[in-house]
């Protein structure tokens, strides 16, 4: 059994409905041959991209000179009303400095601090979920919003100010188009940017809620009462090389982008996780096996859980949250006996890396197991790249390989998961890759 894949298009189509297909979902809109090709070339009249592949050309662009190929900002454009100057959508100087204050919030010990708060939002999550037929999504949102709120601010996802942002986050999500305009016109800068407009109200209303946040805590940071928690470290953290802290606008934009990338990119995973642990019930047994463990909370529980980070692995191998990357090549460049252009956007794609026929065995199959493989560990260091690689490899990638396995297993401890046969989720890419209709799965109580 073949977890669900979107179907591709014909390898040829005109522009315009290349364009059709890209807006609607940037999957589908792709031609199967790129399951195996090491580089493809796209024209547009503006511009060329090329989507890469081939792990030495990846490597090259993550790993070894990402300074010559910045974040492109076609893709980022259409997010900018929402994470305005973050660390996210900057380049250079700025986002170097940016990385210097927000790093230290993510090192080493500090998983450790903030693993109360992640035990009490899977908690909570468990204890919410209900039995009978479920829209999983909706729950790994609430968790994956709860887990922010608590380790960023200290406050569970009840609080007005919490709840309000993480519900007006979801009207933004159904108004957020997948691509602006500028993804295929190179507008000049003086010209305004097209958005919807519920779109640039929606994302006004969610940074004027993160506002008060920030301020509630500058204050409290002021009179010495504020919690030490994410939200505190980080504007906190003086720039070692500067001596400057955010700002209170530039703070709004780090949380703005924190909200986006852990709570949009952990529900989509936890959501995958689930419903591919419905299809395969063998694996599922095995992981609420492993579930037992979580009986304390206790960071020593992580050790314990061995099979379900595997799961969890291969999860976001299937399923990577973010699709696709775009980089820009800033000077002429010769790939593949390729000439480059300057400004040609460079397209790195988890989510046909992950699938690659030349590179995985059984790349379409769910097996965890693949891990403890020859391949899979070849794959692993080599195309397997859900949280980017090399000096923007996200910040946060060993928060969430905590967070997505203890969620994960907490839920599973006593809850039951099969799938639905007549509704199977079709794979589409909004802010992350979600599910067209929802997953719908039956829950019942699991006999312990």
């Amino acid at each position: 059994m073949i977890p669900p894949k979107p179907a591709s298009r014909p390898d040829r189509v005109s522009l315009w409905r290349y364009m059709q297909l890209f807006r609607r979902d940037i999957l589908s809109a792709q031609p199967a041959r790129l399951y195996r090709a090491w580089m493809a070339e796209f024209r547009t009249p503006f511009f060329r991209s090329y989507l890469m592949n081939q792990p030495e050309l990846v490597k090259t662009v993550l790993r070894d000179r990402p300074d010559d190929f910045p974040k492109s900002d076609r893709i980022g454009e259409g997010l900018r009303p929402l994470l305005g100057n973050s660390v996210f959508l900057t380049n250079g100087d700025t986002w170097k400095r940016q990385r210097r204050i927000i790093d230290p919030a993510f090192e080493g010990g500090r998983l450790r601090e903030t693993f109360e708060a992640m035990w009490d939002a899977s908690e909570a999550a468990a204890q919410r979920l209900p039995e009978g037929v479920t829209e999983i999504e909706e729950q790994t949102s609430h968790a994956a919003a709860d887990v922010i709120f608590r380790t960023l601010f200290s406050i569970p996802i009840e609080n007005d100010l919490a709840s309000a942002v993480f519900h007006e986050f979801r009207a933004y999500q159904r108004s957020q188009p997948i691509l602006n305009l500028a993804a295929f016109v190179p507008l000049p800068g003086w010209m305004p940017r097209l958005f919807r407009r519920d779109t640039r109200a929606s994302a006004a209303r969610i940074r004027d809620l993160i506002t008060q946040l920030v301020e509630q805590r500058a204050d409290q940071i002021v009179q010495g009462v504020a919690p030490d928690d994410l939200a505190t470290k980080i504007m906190t953290t003086v720039d070692p090389e500067t001596g400057d802290t955010f700002s209170a606008e530039e703070m709004v934009d780090q949380v703005a982008i924190f909200f986006l990338a852990g709570h949009e990119t952990s529900a989509s995973a936890l959501a995958w996780a689930l419903y591919l642990l419905a299809l395969y019930p063998d694996w599922q047994a095995r992981v609420a096996a492993e579930a037992q463990a979580l009986e304390r909370c206790d960071f020593a529980v992580m050790s314990k859980l061995p099979i379900t980070r595997d799961v969890f692995r291969e999860t976001l191998r299937l399923y990577p949250p973010v699709p696709m990357m775009v980089r820009e090549a800033s000077c002429p460049e010769r790939f593949r006996d390729r000439d480059v252009r300057k400004g040609s956007q460079l397209v790195l794609s988890p989510w046909h890396l992950h699938r690659h026929t030349r590179l995985w065995d059984r790349p379409d199959d769910f097996d965890p197991a693949r891990w403890h493989t020859e391949n899979g560990k070849a794959c692993q260091r080599d195309a397997y790249i859900p949280f980017s690689a090399g000096a923007r490899v996200c910040t946060g990638a060993g928060f969430a390989m905590v967070e997505g396995p203890l969620i994960l297993a907490r839920l599973l401890r006593d809850t039951e998961v099969s799938v639905m046969p007549e509704r199977v989720p079709v794979p589409v890419a909004h802010l992350t890759v979600r599910a067209k209709d929802g997953i719908w799965l039956n829950l019942r109580k699991r006999e312990r």
